[in-house]
């Protein structure tokens, strides 16, 4: 006998699916009767049947006109996780599309984790990956989550909090993002009200308060903007609507600025529908003729849209008693893609995912979003990442080739470097605003042209991620960093570690495969380039892997005698970022140098009678035997105390003579003045010790120095004798 399933829950969602044919009602109808069985002895936190929230999410989708694939999904998005129903039964029954929006919805579910960070990231990094195979699998995400947000308040206020927050930070940003404005206010409007409760209830107080005392001059402006439209002719079809403003964009704007609730000037406007863009034209200048406009107060985001695809004039008008009045105009196409955006006018037919330009947008974001996640070590940076990308307040600026630029506000020439290509990003040496030469760093600014110079030799600099602000650029910028430094981790390992074998008169090459494999199962590295990565960063020292590899009972850490006796490593200066110099003493080439190795940070370079080499020798297996190559490349810092006689020009003179010496000064600082004498430290690049021997030769010569000595730590401070 067949299973009699209630058909009443049914009926409102039948009713809204009155766009789509017979026969597809039918199917959506066969996989109610489904998801109702799945669900039949589950219920809600609220204590209705489970089956009222995928309905209510079908509900959803179907006022935004989606296809019968999405309702069918929504309809089962939970089947697979909560029944066991799987997405081959799916696949038989409803077709292979459906079956992949479900299982794509599935795999969102919440895992265990390490930590609740970590488990967001997982879940909306497995979002985006979601998305990128159809971008319906997001939308149906983000209705399941506005129910579950409408219906909040069943569950405890710490689990109402943190829905709340992650609802905030993640799920309306994306709904923005894919120019859903009207689900995202939702959103936002439902997670404000959860997180912030009590901010929620007085700003809503303030506003019906203010609603009142202004509703007078409301009904004045909204007579007057009808009268002036229905005096043209070809603007008669116009609407005018009222519109105020959603209470979490008030209460971001108040913190996001600083200001009260009183300097908030756009809480109340009008919104005019017109039928054409030069209908749009043609009704800001009767608006700007009948109300004086602010100016700065205007953005046509119909020339240059936003990301998300939104389009409209932005005006802002001296309304009667002065009150400022924010007009937007906009097409009624305009006014659907604002609300709806990439569901507006959708276009999925059977076996084909193309759309429209806003589809094809949200293609391209999603696109972006998966090569920023290739070059993110982990999903806790990824997230941190995109929500860079999710909350863009935004400028405009030029190619040189008159392409038209979005970029967030605060944005540098690299962040721009980066948004053209990656490779103009990584290869960037100079740049040029309005063709006249800028620093990297320069911040821009709505409607300037940048050129890029890129040269073959251009590196990503870390000091870059002192200055960018999208996400591109600082994924990209970070992905070289770490790249370039696991590459010469695992080098400087590698030499390490054959360091120390030929003490035993053997190599890394000489070690059997099986022997070598043990050692790096043992480790706990998953392979060679690991464990070498792992000696190179200091993590584990190069004795104990050869104690391991050559399977000797007895320590082989070097005695100081022996250390002396073994061959240096040597230093060329170009091993990159495992090799540090010191700044306790600032060794350059020629000096008599030893290193430690630092757990994470690598080698660094000392003087050999340094305190800290000195310090460490209680340490011998910490302690590196290295030596300068004769080929040697590069500038290093050094340090010189200048003792200078306290006469007008003597510094300019000192540093110039530096200067004609070949060496760049990175910083001075005077230490000690009196009257006759002044202490100068000098930080300058030199090549080798004949080089800063040579510079303090020749600045001694100079008639207002009375002494001139290499400067640490140590000895900054020294007195004139």
């Amino acid at each position: 006998m067949m299973l009699e399933i209630p058909v009443k829950l049914f009926n409102q969602l039948r009713n809204q699916l009155s766009y789509l044919s017979s026969a597809a009602i039918e199917k959506i109808f066969e996989a109610y009767q489904v998801a109702q069985k799945a669900h039949e002895n589950q219920k809600r936190h609220s204590g209705e049947p489970y089956i009222t929230h995928p309905v209510a999410v079908a509900g959803i989708l179907a006022d935004m006109h989606m296809d019968e694939q999405t309702i069918i999904a929504a309809l089962m998005h939970d089947v697979i996780e909560d029944s066991p129903i799987t997405k081959e039964d799916l696949s038989r029954q409803f077709g292979i599309a459906v079956s992949e929006l479900v299982d794509g919805v599935s795999k969102l579910s919440r895992l265990e984790f390490k930590n609740k960070a970590e488990a967001q990231a997982q879940n909306f990094h497995k979002m985006m990956l979601a998305m990128s195979r159809d971008i319906r699998v997001v939308m149906i995400k983000l209705t399941d989550r506005l129910h579950n947000m409408r219906t909040l308040n069943s569950l405890p206020p710490p689990k109402r909090r943190r829905i709340a927050r992650e609802t905030l930070e993640i799920y309306a940003p994306i709904a923005n993002r894919l120019g859903m404005r009207k689900i995202c206010t939702e959103l936002e409007n439902l997670g404000f009200s959860a997180f912030y409760p009590e901010r929620y209830r007085i700003l809503k107080e303030t506003v019906h308060r203010l609603s009142g005392g202004q509703k007078k001059v409301m009904q004045t402006v909204e007579k007057k903007l009808y009268d002036v439209l229905i005096n043209e002719p070809d603007l008669t079809h116009c609407e005018v609507n009222h519109r105020e403003k959603d209470l979490y964009s008030v209460y971001r704007k108040m913190r996001n600025r600083g200001i009260s609730f009183k300097q908030i000037t756009d809480i109340y406007g009008f919104r005019i529908i017109t039928n054409s863009i030069d209908a749009c034209y043609r009704v800001l200048g009767l608006v700007h003729h009948t109300y004086k406009p602010i100016s700065e107060k205007f953005k046509d985001y119909i020339a240059i849209p936003k990301a998300n695809g939104y389009q409209s004039l932005h005006t802002t008008l001296f309304g009667p008693f002065g009150i400022p009045i924010e007009v937007q105009i906009r097409t009624q196409e305009m006014e659907q893609q604002a609300n709806e955006g990439i569901a507006a006018h959708w276009l999925y037919k059977a076996n084909d995912n193309s759309g429209g330009e806003a589809q094809m947008r949200a293609q391209r974001w999603v696109k972006n979003l998966l090569e920023l996640q290739e070059k993110t070590a982990n999903s806790i940076d990824f997230i941190e990442n995109v929500k860079i990308d999710l909350f863009p307040d935004e400028i405009y600026v030029f190619t040189p080739k008159g392409k038209i630029m979005a970029l967030p506000k605060g944005a540098s020439i690299i962040d721009f470097a980066y948004a053209v290509h990656s490779d103009i990003g990584n290869t960037c040496v100079a740049a040029k605003i309005d063709r006249q030469l800028a620093p990297l760093s320069s911040v821009l600014h709505n409607g300037e042209t940048i050129e890029v110079i890129i040269s073959k030799n251009g590196i990503p600099n870390v000091a870059w991620l002192d200055f960018v602000v999208t996400a591109k650029a600082r994924s990209a910028i970070r992905h070289y960093i770490h790249t370039k430094r696991r590459k010469e981790s695992i080098n400087l390992g590698k030499e390490l570690l054959n360091q120390a074998l030929k003490q035993h008169s053997t190599s890394l090459k000489k070690i059997l495969p099986q022997t070598l494999q043990k050692i790096i199962q043992i480790s706990g590295a998953k392979t060679l380039e690991d464990l070498l990565e792992d000696i190179g960063l200091g993590n584990r020292t190069a004795a104990l892997v050869t104690h391991q590899l050559l399977e000797d009972t007895q320590t082989i850490y070097p005695h100081e005698e022996h250390l002396i006796q073994q061959k240096p490593l040597l230093i060329k200066g170009t091993e990159g970022m495992v090799l540090h110099f010191a700044a306790c003493c600032y060794p350059i080439p020629g000096d008599p140098v030893a290193g430690i190795l630092t757990t994470g940070e690598g080698l660094m370079v000392h003087m050999a009678e340094c305190v800290k080499i000195k310090k460490q020798r209680r340490h011998p297996e910490k302690i590196v035997q290295i030596s300068w190559s004769p080929h040697v490349q590069g500038d290093f810092l050094a340090s010189l105390v200048v003792f200078v006689m306290n006469q007008r020009g003597a510094l300019a003179k000192l540093t110039q003579a530096i200067a004609d010496i070949g060496a760049n000064i990175d910083d001075l600082e005077v230490l000690e003045r009196d009257f006759d004498y002044y202490q100068v430290l000098f930080k300058l690049y030199v090549s080798n010790r004949t080089h800063l021997a040579r510079v303090m030769r020749e600045v001694h010569h100079l008639k207002n120095v009375a002494k001139i000595i290499r400067g640490h730590h140590q000895s900054d401070s020294r007195k004139l004798s």
